[in-house]
């Protein structure tokens, strides 16, 4: 049964509930059609699509690409809400608007963690006035008359699973698509994706470029920023609560980002029934394990012990579900500024002082090499665990352009890089620099050594780069 007529069902089904409630049938329809349309008409004018030109270094070399997603007006000035997806590493932002009109748009700020971003509208200049002694002067100047259309933000706290919703956005770059459907689940917790929050599931439709738009409740107001949908079919999609969004909103305004603090613990409920862990007690989380010259290990924090109070405050995680609390709140501890961290070892209960710190980038910067045929990226301790493993500060192969030089000497993407032609290398500009007196000096040498670290082993592979592939 396809998804649009499961909607109609719904639709006739709610409608025939209000008729019998209301002993009217033609007052029950009108009262739920009515809902729907007012809640609609409340929140579609503000939706924009949104087409960006992004720089990709993923497929060997720096290239340009469009893609397109959706976002949400929800200030009069021209703020836009979005997701951090549809406008990372992007060079130029284009949004149409409801009513036809196109604008430029600048990346205000963004936090992959959340995969929340924030951007600005480029308004045009608001046209003068006419003179009184022309015609039509009296004719008021309505342009941008109380600013753009808008949406605000609703409490995502008050869902019930069963609540109908709206899913607004440009799916497939369709411009500007609208469906209904119920909330399926309002705390969904998605391994790998839930640090900060969890998300609301839905069986409103949300197809590619659905991303950022608006999940609308009935009351006109956005519960959510549409961000993920199921591959495997079925009618799963997922969206971030504004209640989320309150508290990375502001931070985005204010930093262009998200200061979150970092500790280094990794946490685990004590209820697990996917890996049938259960601990003893009803109260705090279990530590997991440290990560490595974090705050955390140099507090004496051990695997196996379970937090009961941060900051004088009791945590609690009984299952996976509450796990994106507990980090939200840890990562918005004081950098810097020591905390207390009561914990139960071995059944005596003890304390620890714990000094958070920023936690910075969350992904590497990236670098093309032309004529080597290659992109290189900064090890990143977040962005790539397992490398940073190996290598705290370094540069690894992000991509590797086929056909092409890299691909002929058997480079591979996640090859640590420890030397070029015989010089030690950590960062990027190491890199880049290397690669420039290569590249000036092709005519006497075209052969360089790369001495790699691939799956805990070093090897050496010999990149000729006299053929040149972008001239064919």
């Amino acid at each position: 049964m396809k998804k649009s007529y499961m909607s109609v069902l719904l639709v006739v089904l709610m409608c025939g509930l209000g008729c019998a409630a209301d002993n009217n049938s033609a007052m029950g329809r009108l009262d739920f059609r009515k809902v729907v349309k007012d809640a609609k008409n409340k929140v579609f004018p503000a939706v924009v699509y949104v087409k960006c030109l992004k720089e990709s270094h993923a497929m060997g070399k720096k290239i340009t690409e469009e893609v397109s997603g959706s976002g949400v007006i929800v200030t009069p000035t021209g703020e836009v809400l979005t997701n951090w997806h549809v406008v990372d590493k992007a060079v130029e932002v284009r949004c149409l608007l409801y009513d036809g009109r196109s604008m430029d748009a600048e990346v205000v700020g963004s936090d992959k963690d959340t995969d929340l971003a924030l951007i600005q509208l480029k308004l045009p200049d608001k046209p003068k006035k006419p003179d009184t002694d022309k015609p039509n002067a009296d004719k008021p100047d309505t342009d941008n008359a109380g600013g753009l259309p808008h949406a605000i933000l609703g409490d995502s706290t008050t869902l019930k699973e069963g609540d109908f919703v709206m899913a607004m956005g440009a799916p497939w770059g369709l411009s500007r698509s609208v469906s209904i459907g119920i909330i399926s689940c309002t705390s969904r917790y998605l391994p790998g994706n839930s640090e900060y929050s969890l998300w609301l599931q839905t069986d409103a439709a949300i197809c590619p470029g659905n991303s950022g738009g608006p999940l609308v409740n009935t009351r006109g107001e956005i519960i959510g920023i549409n961000t993920l949908a199921s591959r495997a079919g079925g009618d799963m999609g997922f969206a971030i609560p504004s209640e989320t969004i309150g508290y990375i909103l502001p931070q985005l305004r204010e930093h262009k980002k998200v200061n979150w603090s970092w500790t280094g613990l990794q946490l685990q409920p004590l209820r697990n029934f996917n890996r049938n862990m259960y601990f003893e007690g009803t109260e705090g989380v279990i530590v997991a394990e440290t990560d490595p010259e974090s705050p955390a290990r140099r507090a004496g924090i051990l695997a196996r012990d379970r937090i009961l109070r941060v900051a004088g405050k009791p945590i609690n995680a009984l299952t996976e579900e509450a796990l994106p609390l507990v980090r939200r709140g840890l990562g918005l501890l004081e950098k810097g500024k020591p905390v207390q961290v009561e914990l139960l070892r071995k059944g005596k209960t003890i304390t620890v002082s714990l000094t958070p710190r920023k936690k910075g980038k969350v992904e590497g910067e990236e670098l093309d090499c032309p004529r080597w045929d290659l992109t290189v990226k900064a090890i990143n301790q977040f962005d790539n665990p397992d490398l940073y493993f190996h290598r705290k500060k370094g540069v690894f192969v992000y991509g590797v352009k086929y056909p092409g030089n890299a691909g002929n000497a058997n480079l591979s993407e996640q090859d640590i890089v420890l030397k070029i032609d015989g010089k030690e290398v950590k960062t990027l500009e190491d890199v880049k620099k290397i690669h420039k007196a290569a590249l000036k000096n092709i005519k006497k040498k075209h052969r360089i050594v790369f001495t790699l670290l691939r799956n805990g082993l070093t090897c050496q592979v010999v990149l000729n780069f006299e053929r040149d592939y972008e001239k064919e």
